[in-house]
């Protein structure tokens, strides 16, 4: 079956054909790295991540960039703010992001560029737009008219009538307060580049445009980001790399928002959750499945009663993982391909409900083997289990998750649980020795009340989370 994806620029999901036969080319805009990040914005780019891999299980061979937005005006006003360096900040807070995707398990990007190494590359789009009358200089600064280009705003599907551009301070000398900065000048104290129109800095839209030619070329096959990004952020892009002579993007993606209370997550409603704090919190492995099993275009409005249900749904899986595993004496490998309905929902623009629906019948199906003593079908499932949930990234039995090197932080806080519930159930096993039934079962009546179940097994009581 054909991949297909909805393509933001058509409003309707398209056959997906890739450019080259065999290589899919992908960019996302990445961090703008002002900030450590909270949930919302680690979403982008784990819901890309599985699109990775799933592209790469279809066969492919996936260029995946995202670049790093690493000098901007929040950037530059926490540099003054704080008395340091704007290149510190951008630093340690993309090297947050880095942890964050890292810890959630994201492959790493093919390239990830920074905005601040690229500005030759803004320099030469400059020059060459100017001279084609689709931008101008005025005051130090460099714009870009957008009615020079007829089909601007297509992506948004605004009236340019109606528009109102955002702007940042000091973007004098406009010939149409519709146009939009491609390049900033110099302020005192700030940080800048030589220019041929004068010193100055990058304009946000600008970065993405260049770099996305340089690293993808003058055609690529997907542009990303979240469903912010498309005004104005990709409107502009679009605007400029046409005009340039770049084709551009075949195909436009972009994932909803994490929400709470109704509200876009940001840092400056003051309502972020922060992944450094998070994963102190909650097992990785949990936050990936929280955050990337609802469909990509669907909002996730965050509450802990939500991620106490992804805790528990995910410790089913893992449950029957633990018990085949054992089961069956080591370990068993993933199945050479996923199950028929779990690769239609991943097809069908990566429904990821649909395909995990999948996961946990074929789930219900090996804990059905294990209660017929059927070990053959048992490992049967447990391998497609494993194949599915390598598409998502989620395979407990990845080193990803259980080697040295795993990012999984909570691993510690579980091995804590683990002694303290061993403790309980002593006390239990002891109570069922002298034959003190009732204190046993209450111990295990609190244990449940607690979220935890017991199982009773040959090698003695093992729990779970409900």
């Amino acid at each position: 079956m054909t991949i297909r994806l909805y393509d933001t620029s058509t409003r309707q999901i398209r056959d997906f054909t890739p450019i080259v036969p065999g290589c899919v080319s992908i960019y996302l805009c990445g961090a703008t790295v002002q900030a450590a990040p909270h949930i919302g914005h680690i979403r982008s780019g784990l819901d890309f991540d599985i699109l990775r891999r799933w592209l790469i299980h279809r066969g492919y061979d996936v260029t995946f960039i995202r670049n790093v937005t690493d000098i901007d005006d929040k950037i530059i006003s926490k540099s003054a703010d704080q008395g340091r360096p704007w290149w510190a900040i951008g630093y340690e807070n993309e090297r947050a992001f880095n942890d964050g995707y890292e810890a959630l398990g994201c492959l790493p990007p093919t390239y990830e560029p920074r905005a601040t190494g690229h500005v030759p590359e803004m320099i030469e789009m400059m020059r060459a737009l100017i001279e084609s009358g689709h931008a101008y200089a005025a005051d130090g600064n460099v714009y870009f008219d957008v009615r020079s280009y007829p089909d601007y705003l297509a992506l948004s599907n605004q009236e340019l009538d109606n528009l109102r551009q955002p702007e940042g301070e000091g973007e004098t000398g406009k010939r149409d307060q519709r146009d939009f900065a491609m390049w900033k000048a110099a302020k005192p104290g700030e940080p800048s580049w030589e220019t041929p129109w004068g010193r100055g800095r990058p304009g946000w839209h600008l970065e993405c445009s260049a770099m996305a030619h340089k690293y993808l070329g003058s055609r690529f096959d997907i542009h990303g980001g979240g469903i912010d990004l498309v005004f104005p952020h990709h409107e502009n892009e679009i605007a400029q790399s046409k005009t340039f002579g770049d084709e551009f993007a075949d195909y436009w993606l972009h994932n909803a928002w994490v929400t709470m209370s109704g509200e876009k997550m940001s840092k400056s409603l003051g309502n972020s959750v922060l992944i450094s704090e998070m994963v102190k919190r909650w097992r990785p492995i949990v936050l990936r499945y929280y955050l990337g099993t609802p469909h990509y275009r669907s909002t996730i409005e965050y509450s802990e009663e939500a991620l106490r249900e992804a805790e528990s749904a995910f410790a089913r899986i893992e449950g029957f993982v633990q018990r085949v595993v054992e089961k069956a004496g080591g370990p068993v490998a993933p199945a050479a391909d996923v199950p028929p309905a779990f690769a239609e929902a991943m097809d069908d623009d990566l429904g990821v409900p649909q395909a995990l629906a999948v996961v946990h019948t074929t789930v219900r199906q090996g804990n059905a083997a294990l209660s017929a003593d059927d070990k053959e079908a048992a490992v049967a499932r447990l391998a497609e289990v494993r194949a599915m949930l390598g598409v998502l990234g989620l395979d407990p039995l990845d080193p990803q998750w259980t080697g040295a090197g795993a990012a999984d932080r909570g691993a510690d806080l579980h091995g804590a649980v683990d002694t303290l519930v061993r403790l309980v159930l002593e006390q239990r096993e002891a109570a069922r020795a002298r034959k003190d039934y009732a204190a046993a079962d209450a111990i295990r009546d609190q244990l449940q009340q607690s979220g935890l179940a017991i199982e009773d097994t040959p090698d003695g009581p093992r729990w779970t989370l409900c």
